[in-house]
């Protein structure tokens, strides 16, 4: 009989280890899940906030500067959020070829932080030959076409 209880004890006790390891792993699963959810839901929040609009007219002889080879587009953040007006922050391509952030400029054209409703000024030290190009402003997630013909 007193061997009886101390099995049923000794069984009891690797019951309750097993559960307590299991609930530990779990604990440790869900707390990195809902980090997880958490920093995607904020990245998603923040796209869902953005969104540009270049206001640059394309029949604009101000859009390309021959003498200077420069790009000059007028880009509104029409989105609920701020934007940063760091020039490495947008990526920007000129007829398929990546723009690196020392060959552009941004700058806020009224105040000193890209707020909605407000325009930046981007500048893009670019060669382009005559014909038609075509320029993307990708900020956030959010893609912005501009075609124009120099």
């Amino acid at each position: 009989m007193a061997s009886t209880s101390v099995s049923s004890m000794i069984l009891f006790i690797a019951a309750m280890l097993v559960a307590a390891s299991v609930a530990g792993t779990l604990v440790t699963s869900v707390g990195d899940v809902s980090g997880s959810i958490d920093a995607r839901s904020a990245d998603a929040a923040q796209t869902i906030d953005t969104e540009i609009d270049v206001i640059s007219d394309p029949g604009s002889d101000a859009v390309y500067d021959e003498s200077s080879t420069t790009v000059t587009l007028l880009v509104k953040n029409t989105g609920n959020g701020r934007l940063s007006a760091d020039p490495s922050k947008p990526d920007v391509l000129v007829d398929g070829q990546y723009i690196t952030a020392s060959d552009r400029s941004l700058t806020v054209v009224s105040g000193s932080e890209w707020r909605s409703g407000d325009v930046v000024r981007l500048e893009l030290n670019v060669d382009l030959d005559p014909g038609e190009h075509r320029v993307v402003v990708i900020i956030n997630g959010d893609r912005e076409v501009f075609e124009f013909y120099v």
